[in-house]
């Protein structure tokens, strides 16, 4: 049996439910993808629940599922997932968080966990807190995609076991609290690290520059998401293969690069609404040239789940489409092509929900059922049936000729 190369992509959010205004469809089925009807097509559907039954995945959560690993074992928090993507290495003992740069009040309450999305001026931002100390305990800080930030600290007695600051919505910070007797110095370093970030940039140019313009100032940090260095047997050891990924979000990148994949920069691919898919459908076909397996992430449709935008939404899967349809058009050696989403961000709730997600997976020859179209209900109807994210990988490593042999 000759191996087949993979394409995994993942349209990040783009399940969703029914929608009375217009229909009630969904955007899925709303939209014209015939690229991504293509590959329901001639192959097999099914759905999802990437994490299991009932449960709402979170997109780190989600992704190791979908790369195969049981995230109820080998998941401590995001921020080591978010220092990866930073391409911040871990060493053993360290803390990471994933953070927000938001705006405070005199008062310390929170008036925008995003600081009006801001987009510039962050790195400038992340040096002024870089390399401070806390006591004995160092401080490392590096902007991350848009608004985001990455959090290390790194010293004696530190423990990942501790509350997040940020509150969720605007409001009083939370401090931030030990949920173990070993985490105690980490809460009270990170509280610490809150207050001095507030000191430092509400008196930063950046900052007094953004005020004079109207925009508010990214004059605080909100950490969450803590957690230490893990243990992931990579993707090229477990199943001999080189992998590669195309992503803009610094956590898909992060998970990516956990998993042994090779994450090029691509100029364009933003992890945002403007992300440039002509781009991305290019650096997949360099990619597959030389790599076994090469996933996509697009965001697009999650932001747009997020923000209740319907039309929104519709756009992105038209553009993913588009990506798509580029792709399938240069691949010359039969590959096996999985389409799937790692949650559901439905327009009505704006937020991840436990909805099933739909999946489609086709090759040169592999068992085609009757399954016209990719959405979630006519995915429901497929040979593939229902199934766990963890399950997904070991599927396609078989349609591919790629499985080991259990057995004599």
């Amino acid at each position: 049996m000759t191996a087949k190369k993979i394409l995994m992509v993942v349209c990040d959010g783009v399940s969703d439910r029914p929608v009375k205004q217009f229909e009630g469809k969904t955007p899925l089925q709303v939209a014209r993808k015939p690229a991504m009807d293509a590959v329901a097509r001639n192959g097999v559907s099914g759905t999802m629940d990437v994490i299991a039954p009932g449960v709402i995945p979170g997109s780190d959560t989600a992704h190791l599922a979908l790369f195969g690993y049981d995230p109820y074992r080998v998941y401590t928090g995001r921020g080591p997932i978010e220092a990866a993507g930073a391409e911040i290495p871990l060493v053993e003992g360290d803390v990471a968080f994933r953070c927000n740069f938001a705006t405070s009040d005199d008062h310390m309450r929170i008036t925008d966990r995003r600081a009006g999305r801001i987009r510039s001026g962050t790195a400038e931002l992340a040096t002024a807190l870089s390399g401070m100390k806390v006591e004995d305990v160092e401080v490392i800080f590096k902007e991350a995609s848009e608004h985001r930030a990455v959090l290390v600290l790194r010293g004696p007695g530190l423990d990942h076991r501790v509350t997040e600051v940020d509150p969720h919505r605007e409001g009083e910070i939370l401090k931030a609290r030990a949920e173990s007797p070993d985490a105690e110095k980490t809460a009270r370093i990170l509280n610490a690290f809150v207050e001095k970030s507030y000191d430092i940039l509400s008196k930063h140019p950046v900052n007094k520059r953004r005020e004079k313009e109207g925009l508010p100032p990214a004059n605080i940090i909100l950490p969450r998401g803590a957690g230490s260095l893990g243990e992931l047997e990579p993707l090229p050891q477990r199943f001999g293969m080189k992998c590669a990924a195309v992503a803009g979000v610094t956590l898909v990148k992060g998970i990516c690069r956990m998993v042994g994949m090779d994450v090029p920069d691509v100029e364009g691919a933003t992890g945002a609404l403007d992300t440039d898919y002509t781009a991305k459908a290019e650096a997949a076909i360099g990619l597959l040239e030389e790599n076994d397996l090469v996933f996509i992430n697009v965001k697009a449709p999650d932001i747009a789940g997020h923000d209740g935008d319907f039309q929104g939404k519709v756009l992105a899967i038209e553009n993913i489409d588009m990506m798509l349809g580029r792709i399938l058009e240069s691949i010359h050696e039969e590959a096996v092509v999985v389409l799937t989403a790692d949650h559901s961000t439905p327009v009505t709730v704006k937020d991840h929900s436990a909805d099933p997600v739909p999946v489609a997976v086709s090759g040169a020859d592999s068992r085609v059922d009757g399954v016209r179209a990719f959405d979630e209900i006519s995915a429901a109807s497929g040979a593939i049936g229902r199934i766990r994210g963890m399950d997904l990988l070991p599927i396609v490593l078989g349609m591919a000729n790629r499985s080991s042999k259990f057995g004599a």
